[in-house]
């Protein structure tokens, strides 16, 4: 770890696992597939549209009917009355209990000894509320190897329903904490051996001109809500600020664009460091 680790975590002390507002309800094949896969939540009933048929849709049947969860032939309206009939369900709809979260001391715990190869990567949003934004960002970091998230108790939604679709049930598996105040747990998270990266504009150079040894290691990347952006406060205890470099008309990328760009170099620097015949294979 490059900082002294044996301080305790004020921000993130010790507690029972809280649970979301989380949706009753998740719809769609990748949600509710990756809420059988992962079981971090409970399943109570699979509700499958008569006559719906497919490799997806087998699928999901198979890992419920394998997990011991009750599956009910349903029609069309009666999904939809579940659901709502703007939601894209694809003949599949799964009844489930909250999704658990963490305190940050029990995130922290959950990493380990943090020695993996190049580093570990954790994701926090400061203000970043709106629920298609915070799933997109969830799928981006759970693909790019980070290993846990971090959102406020305030200004910061629940995982819904709309989330785990946005995230294509991403947030299944990636762990997230929730924190009452984010600078506190950025505080404590430097204690823990993390260095804070902010996306953010700086003089120093952008995300692409700065060396491998300044962005590898145990970081925590930052990001703000779009417009907005990451506020002052949060910015003063970033370690580094990375920039991304524009070429184009439009001044500015979409918050979970900025994300994925920013988390997909960490992980190219972090692969590149790692030994041959180490790295996970490509999906």
């Amino acid at each position: 770890m490059p900082r002294d680790s044996s301080r305790s975590t004020s921000s993130g002390s010790r507690r029972a696992p809280r649970s979301s507002d989380g949706a009753r309800w998740l719809a769609g094949v990748h949600p509710v597939r990756e809420a059988l896969r992962a079981g971090r939540r409970r399943a109570i009933r699979l509700f499958v549209r008569s006559g719906r048929s497919g490799e997806g849709v087998e699928e999901v049947v198979a890992l419920a009917g394998a997990r011991g969860v009750p599956i009910e032939s349903v029609d069309e309206r009666d999904l939809a009355s579940r659901v709502g009939p703007d939601v894209v369900h694809q003949g599949v709809v799964l009844e489930v209990g909250p999704l658990p979260e963490l305190s940050l001391a029990e995130l922290i715990d959950a990493l380990g000894d943090g020695d993996e190869t190049g580093g570990c990567r954790l994701v926090a949003l400061d203000g970043v509320e709106d629920p298609q934004n915070v799933g997109a960002l969830a799928r981006v970091a759970e693909s790019a190897g980070a290993r846990g998230l971090i959102l406020t108790d305030r200004r910061a939604p629940p995982i819904t329903a709309a989330v785990s679709r946005a995230s294509a049930g991403a947030v299944e598996w990636l762990p997230i904490a929730r924190v009452p105040n984010l600078g506190r747990a950025l505080s404590d998270l430097k204690e823990a051996g993390f260095w804070v990266v902010a996306a953010a504009p700086d003089d120093e150079g952008s995300l692409f001109s700065m060396e491998d040894r300044i962005l590898t290691g145990n970081l925590v990347v930052v990001l703000g809500a779009e417009g907005a952006g990451i506020r002052r406060s949060i910015l003063e205890q970033a370690d580094h600020r990375v920039g991304i470099p524009m070429r184009g008309h439009v001044a500015s990328l979409n918050v979970s664009t900025a994300g994925a760009v920013i988390l997909y170099d960490l992980l190219r620097r972090s692969d590149a460091r790692a030994p041959a015949g180490s790295l996970p294979s490509e999906s």
